[in-house]
């Protein structure tokens, strides 16, 4: 088998640790022995073992001189929640690996590939990089420009409407359409960010219940919720609050304290509120990125409406992607 099979391979696993790494990378790795996988191993969530280090802190053999080692993410080299990985790497005695993407992170960045190299190891890649990328697009954000991979989802009819002339819900996406969203955008993403009048006006679940098909992991992945509510209008009988897989739900707030009732269902992060009425970005994204207590911090999120808050992340320029689902 290729290279590029045993890359694939280390991605099929890395997806195993999403909404688990917090502000981390999704990442996978297998040991190679002839041609075939005789060991593997994931991040499993944030603070845990790296990839690789699981992967040989597992492995109870010994690992040959010809034996190679694949992972999606070039090993670390400092010492941060875990050891670095490029330690027990040399440790091993591995002699051979082939990574798929350089780490992003400043306290790496090629220095985990270049320290192995001046050891003897034999280093390979990048390989299949722009697949490795894709998937941790959020994690590379985070580290170059400091905030998380942003992701706008719009809904329109054909008239181009959003709701109904009252201002109630209107029923715009297809099923097709909703498996599709809940499939790839929702399901692949740390957060769904909303404002809170789209949940006093149309009182959503907010969970990828159109992509659970199937009974896999990946599929009944839910991510976090995300409601900016600056002046705390959310109310306890939000179905969010009721239902969510993923408790508590964040509420972006001024800093006004929540009512009793509500503090077992939502933790609130305060932020601060400009001028112009809106919450700060900046500040706002440093918030959802950096752990605090028993948040672990995001990289990735879908911003799901309504059209004040499209406005809003579309004109700070902070949009990485745009989708626009037209419905019936």
């Amino acid at each position: 088998m290729s290279d590029v099979h045993f890359i694939h391979r280390c991605l099929e696993l890395a997806v195993r640790g999403r909404g688990k790494v917090g502000n981390g990378a999704m990442v996978g790795s297998v040991l190679v022995r002839e041609g075939n996988i005789i060991a593997e191993a994931y991040h499993a969530g944030f603070g845990k073992p790296h990839a690789e280090r699981a992967l040989l802190e597992a492995f109870p053999g010994e690992v040959h001189t010809d034996d190679t080692l694949y992972v999606n993410l070039e090993p670390c080299c400092h010492h941060g929640k875990t050891l670095p990985c490029t330690d027990i790497l040399l440790k091993r005695g591995i002699k051979k690996l082939v990574y798929g993407m350089a780490d992003p992170d400043s306290r790496v960045e090629g220095k985990g590939i270049a320290l192995l190299q001046q050891k003897g190891i034999a280093v390979r890649g990048s390989l299949a990089r722009a697949e490795c990328e894709r998937l941790n697009a959020g994690f590379i954000s985070t580290r170059r420009v400091g905030r998380p991979f942003i992701t706008v989802k719009m809904a329109m009819n054909r008239a181009g409407s959003i709701s109904k002339n009252d201002g109630s819900p209107l029923k715009i996406t297809t099923e097709d359409q909703d498996e599709w969203s809940h499939t790839y955008l929702r399901g692949r993403r740390d957060a769904i960010l909303v404002g809170v009048g789209t949940i006093l006006a149309d009182d959503p679940l907010l969970n990828t219940r159109f992509a659970q098909k199937e009974n896999t992991e990946v599929e009944q992945f839910s991510p976090l919720i995300v409601v900016l509510d600056p002046n705390g209008r959310i109310t306890v009988t939000a179905k969010i609050l009721q239902n969510s897989p993923r408790k508590p739900i964040i509420v972006i707030k001024e800093g006004i304290p929540l009512s009793p009732v509500l503090r077992d269902k939502a933790q609130v992060i305060a932020c601060p509120i400009r001028e112009n009425g809106l919450f700060d970005f900046s500040t706002l994204f440093h918030l959802l990125i950096e752990p605090q207590n028993s948040f672990h911090g995001l990289t990735s999120i879908l911003v799901e409406g309504g059209k004040r808050t499209w406005d809003a992340f579309l004109r700070a320029r902070v949009v990485d992607e745009l989708i626009l689902l037209r419905g019936v």
